[in-house]
């Protein structure tokens, strides 16, 4: 039988605590943005675009966040290759990727290398949850043949 170690459930906590606090900071962007692009000497005609780059792209963060609890729920529960960790894989692929265009369009409003490395690093995550998703899939097979079997 698979024992859950000590650092799946500090995994499991770190998560839960960046769910969290990603909400609060959702929630306080709209209210914070237009005080630090004043302090920041910016013009005030980016406020509204980069509220609303900044919250979408949130939310997008938030709903991987989401799935790798549903993910993680299933790993302490001792099953972690069934068919909803495979949906919970490709739908994080397809924020991972709504992020990535989400700050291509804020790359041509306004060209930073921060937004660029954001846009790679999300790029890339897309693919990993793909990849990711076809290893889960496979085993999903490969444990539903194995049933069978027995």
């Amino acid at each position: 039988m698979y024992k859950n170690s000590f650092v799946h459930y500090l995994t499991k906590v770190l998560v839960d605590m960046m769910f969290y606090c990603g909400i609060v900071c959702c929630v306080i962007v709209p209210f914070i943005m237009p005080r630090l692009i004043t302090f920041l000497g910016y013009s005030s005609d980016i406020v509204v675009p980069n509220t609303v780059i900044l919250i979408l792209s949130g939310l997008c963060s938030l709903y991987i966040l989401w799935q790798l609890k549903t993910i993680f729920k299933t790993l302490l529960g001792g099953s972690p290759f069934i068919k909803p960790n495979v949906s919970c894989l490709r739908k994080c692929s397809v924020a991972s990727f709504l992020i990535a265009l989400i700050f291509i369009v804020r790359l041509c409003i306004w060209f930073t290398m921060a937004a660029s490395v954001i846009v790679i690093i999300f790029s890339l995550l897309g693919l990993f949850c793909l990849t990711l998703k076809d290893v889960f899939k496979q085993a999903v097979a490969y444990k539903e043949e194995n049933d069978w079997t027995v």
